[in-house]
């Protein structure tokens, strides 16, 4: 018998990268978009999730970072009250979760990467309802991993990839801030780390996990444009030069020693996964 777990937000990139790894994993997957199920009601979880799964991995969240800050209600809805929901269900069927989360719970005054026993301070709402799901399910649950992670991008969706290279279409000079630090992270990789978490299946509990590395988003855009070889101009201005509704941490680098040693997780180089996922998207 397969192993079977059910995704939910199966349409965003995370969901999309696990949908083309299934048929080279040895799972049995069933993939709910927001269409197929409204993780914002209790009736519809209920329905979905059922003992014959073993594992949940909770994609569905409420990314709009600018927008969240006059969405109060609406992120708080998907990103922790949605994720309560979730976890109960998990609970009353024996289904282990597996929850996506994020640097945005930092404040971003660190001065080194932030490991998982670093104290939460997030400092825009978004962070703030991410914090709040992660809360619900360590209230909630004993079987759970929590992966926080940083600066998403894939050939799916939406993501400050894509976004670069459509702008390069139109554009001949764009200008990126250079002074908020983080890592970029190819969904594709989280996606292989959360199976072999499903594989091994003990050790419960907070992890990191991101690319290795750092860099700015100009250091990003740069990097995307050498190696399309994309002839625009980037600029590299302050934060202050570019305000936006919600506060972004400064400095967001995950320390991945927990999910390394626990786990032997091999962590690839930003730069490493940026060709590979270029190369799937171009």
């Amino acid at each position: 018998m397969k192993t079977k777990i059910l995704v939910t937000g199966a349409n965003g990139q995370l969901g999309q990268c696990l949908q083309s790894l299934e048929l080279e994993s040895d799972f049995e997957f069933t993939f709910f978009s927001s269409l197929k199920l409204d993780v914002t009601s209790k009736e519809s979880i209920k329905k979905a999730f059922k003992p014959e799964y073993s594992f949940c991995i909770n994609c569905a969240a409420y990314t709009a970072v600018d927008q969240a800050e006059s969405e109060k209600e609406k992120a708080s809805l998907i990103n922790n009250i949605a994720v309560k929901s979730i976890a109960l269900a998990c609970k009353e069927n024996n289904i282990t979760l597996i929850h996506i989360s994020t640097d945005f719970v930092f404040n971003g005054e660190a001065k080194q990467p932030y490991n998982e026993s670093d104290l939460p301070d997030p400092i825009s709402v978004y962070g703030k309802t991410k914090l709040d799901g992660e809360i619900a399910i360590k209230n909630n649950l004993t079987k759970y991993f929590i992966i926080r992670t940083s600066w998403l991008y894939s050939q799916y969706g939406n993501n400050f990839l894509k976004s670069m290279l459509n702008l390069a279409i139109t554009r001949d000079r764009l200008s990126v801030v250079n002074d908020q630090i983080g890592t970029p992270t190819f969904a594709l990789d989280l996606a292989k780390v959360i199976l072999e978490l499903i594989k091994q299946n003990n050790n419960f509990g907070i992890y990191h996990y991101s690319n290795n590395g750092a860099a700015s988003w100009y250091d990003f855009a740069k990097a995307i444009f050498t190696k399309t070889n994309t002839n625009i101009l980037v600029d590299s201005i302050p934060t202050s030069d570019y305000p936006t509704a919600a506060k972004r941490p400064n400095y967001s680098i995950l320390d991945k020693s927990k999910i390394i040693n626990t786990f032997g997780i091999k962590v690839p180089h930003w730069e490493e996964s940026l060709d590979k996922c270029l190369k799937a998207l171009l």
